[in-house]
């Protein structure tokens, strides 16, 4: 297979999922792109590690009520899942409809609300929004358990106008009062804990209990309602239906799905694109999976111009390089340690700093957090015992007699880390790097001797390199 195949894979790979190995790289390229696509567009089986499993070793995550054993479980999830992109697109929902710990106290809550994204997330974009809408943990953060029939509530509404479907300029001050009545009498059935547990409600008489949804219909305001010139007794489902179809919902989350998919910055080549998005949007019914389907499929995705013009966020950085060294997919004592770097880095799974997510892009990267990300991955790679590191090792073992010039360990490692393709000025100096003790026989190499330790060590740097920390 040519190395333009593989370098196209791995470009979907990193986008469509959390980076790829050599391996299933090879693996892809021989089903082919499209294939690929339709495979990552229809998750099956995700064969994660088992929570019976986890939990046998992991008693903080049991319960799943506090945030780090909360967020570490999550990483189980995308670190051992075969449906990448599932879990890559959960994540993205979870930054565009942000909800955090920090107000609901239950984390266990925001595990529920990604399951959903999980469920919904390539499907029907209509149905997402009342899915969200029933949310308990959305409820709560944005209020909704306080929009009364005789006091609205306003938070819920306006941000599902603003934040979560249409953007500023196209709706408004009345749209907003009209959406929040349609969505009052959208509650919490165990708000509060019932004196007897003849209701069922929750196992814990106060604090941290894992709500559920509850329609009461003595609280909805079933008055006429205009909303965006459509004049009825809306309920939230039909404020929802109307949303959807404008055609600033479909520019709004066509054009924030190319953002996080493809291109950091949106040029005149990538509005073609959004329209295209648009335009399927619209014929398949709104349905998420055909806008992603046309986006990966694109001429504009498959590009040169698309590839490394994205930098990576914080999660998918560490999770990317956790995948590739293999580590971390059995029970193992400091996954919390793994979802704290990407708070380090600027990005807390369950944790965003506020309604509006995380700022993404270039603004993921300051002095500090540049030294969290490489210090983290070039710590990932430079372990020899570390699964992904002996596949690479033992792969070049098998090449070219085992010997490398400096020069052709280079391009090998750059290759089996990526392809990544970096700077002459940053090639010549990993050169430098590896070539201070001559060439580099692993013919007859020992587990961890001088000759591996110089190969993870270039792998190491190969992560710290600016390219690596683009996708």
């Amino acid at each position: 297979m040519s190395n333009a195949d593989i370098a196209l894979m791995a470009h979907l790979m990193r986008r469509a999922g959390f980076g790829a190995t050599r391996d299933e790289l090879e693996a892809a390229v021989a089903k082919g792109y499209e294939a690929t696509v339709e495979e990552l567009l229809h998750p099956g089986d995700p064969q994660d590690l088992p929570q019976d499993i986890i939990r046998r070793y992991h008693t903080e995550q049991a319960e799943l009520r506090l945030s780090d054993g909360a967020a570490a479980n999550w990483m189980y999830r995308m670190i051992t899942t075969q449906n990448p992109l599932e879990e890559k697109l959960a994540l993205f929902w979870h930054s565009l409809f942000a909800t955090g710990y920090v107000k609901l106290n239950q984390a266990n809550a925001l595990l529920n609300q990604i399951q959903m994204f999980r469920t919904y997330g390539l499907g029907n974009y209509a149905t997402l929004l009342v899915e969200l809408s029933r949310d308990p943990a959305m409820i709560i953060w944005l209020d909704n358990n306080d929009n009364h029939k005789e006091a609205i509530n306003e938070n819920y509404g306006r941000e599902l106008l603003e934040l979560f479907s249409m953007g500023i300029g196209n709706y408004t001050e009345q749209d907003i009062k009209e959406c929040a009545r349609a969505f009052t009498g959208w509650t919490l059935g165990n708000a509060e804990y019932m004196s007897t547990r003849a209701s069922r409600d929750s196992i814990w008489p106060y604090s941290r209990i894992n709500w559920h949804f509850q329609y009461r219909d003595h609280d909805h305001d079933d008055g006429e309602k205009t909303f965006l010139g459509e004049t009825g007794n809306f309920n939230g489902q039909d404020i929802v239906e109307i949303i959807a179809r404008q055609e600033a919902t479909a520019r709004f989350v066509s054009t924030r799905l190319f953002q996080f998919f493809a291109a950091d910055e949106v040029d005149e080549d990538g509005e073609t694109v959004i329209e295209e998005m648009m335009k399927s949007y619209f014929d398949s019914g709104y349905e998420i999976r055909s806008v992603l389907r046309t986006l990966f499929n694109s001429d504009y995705f498959k590009s040169e111009k698309a590839r490394w013009a994205r930098v990576k966020g914080p999660v998918e950085l560490v999770i990317g390089a956790v995948r590739m060294a293999g580590s971390y997919r059995e029970p193992t004592p400091g996954i919390e340690q793994v979802a704290r770097q990407a708070v380090y880095m600027g990005q807390g799974l369950l944790q965003p700093p506020s309604v509006e997510g995380w700022h993404e892009g270039i603004e993921w990267v300051d002095s500090g957090a540049l030294v969290e990300r490489i210090n983290f991955v070039a710590h990932e790679l430079a372990n020899v015992q570390n699964p992904g590191v002996r596949r690479i090792i033992d792969r070049l073992a098998g090449e070219n007699g085992g010997t490398f010039t400096p020069e052709e360990l280079v391009d090998r490692c750059l290759d089996l880390v990526g392809p990544v393709e970096v700077s002459d000025d940053t090639k010549a100096a990993l050169i430098e790097y590896a070539g201070l003790q001559g060439d580099v026989s692993l013919a007859n190499s020992d587990e961890g001797d001088e000759s591996e330790q110089r190969v993870a060590g270039l792998l190491s740097l190969a992560a710290a390199t600016r390219e690596y920390q683009l996708a």
